[in-house]
């Protein structure tokens, strides 16, 4: 009897133990409340375009602003804007960057003289989880706004990473678009943009 006893006890205080290691291990990944105000110099933003034919074209953008607010291990908003004067081109050099920088300025992309500011706005978030949030926003380009889901990672004590894709004919990008196009062939660019941001205090 003694020896069931004594049984009993210790699968009770393994699975006690047990209990006390999963909880100890899910507040190690929790994170604090905070306010972030990122460094725009160590910031950056990387866009990468995509034809048909799988030949890419690569830049850069500059933010102007760039704020998360974590309540209990939850995003629960974001101010984020650009300066979409600052697009960059950097897979080409000399004429060909300037040219397709200026075509990327033009009306047939952003029209960059008139819409010089876009914008993401976060809403919310799930709990943090396995490293990220999954992130709930609204992306504001040439003032059309749209709802926007997407992923960001902690790296570090207060860095952050974010992958954004969004489709530009909902913003009204129209060139060799095959949402506004039939029959462009190879000429065809793919709707989607990807963005990496990095995020640096």
């Amino acid at each position: 009897m003694k020896k069931l006893l004594y049984l009993i006890v210790a699968i009770t205080t393994f699975a006690c133990n047990t209990t006390t290691e999963k909880e100890e291990k899910k507040s190690d990944v929790a994170v604090q409340d905070t306010s972030l105000s990122f460094n725009l110099e160590n910031s950056n933003i990387k866009w990468t375009g995509t034809e048909l034919t799988s030949k890419t074209h690569y830049g850069s953008l500059k933010l102007t602003q760039a704020d998360l607010v974590i309540v209990d291990s939850k995003i629960t908003s974001g101010e984020f804007s650009v300066d979409m004067t600052s697009l960059s081109v950097e897979d080409l050099e000399g004429k060909s960057k300037e040219r397709l920088e200026g075509h990327l300025s033009s009306n047939d992309f952003f029209s960059i003289e008139k819409f010089q500011t876009a914008s993401l706005k976060i809403l919310d978030s799930n709990s943090f989880e396995n490293g990220s949030f999954k992130v709930n926003g609204e992306l504001t380009i040439k003032d059309i706004t749209r709802p926007i889901e997407f992923t960001i990672i902690k790296i570090g004590e207060d860095n952050y990473n974010a992958h954004l894709t969004f489709d530009r004919s909902k913003y009204d990008v129209k060139f060799r678009s095959g949402t506004f196009f039939e029959n462009l062939g190879d000429k065809l660019i793919l709707d989607d943009i990807d963005l990496d941001v990095n995020l640096s205090v």
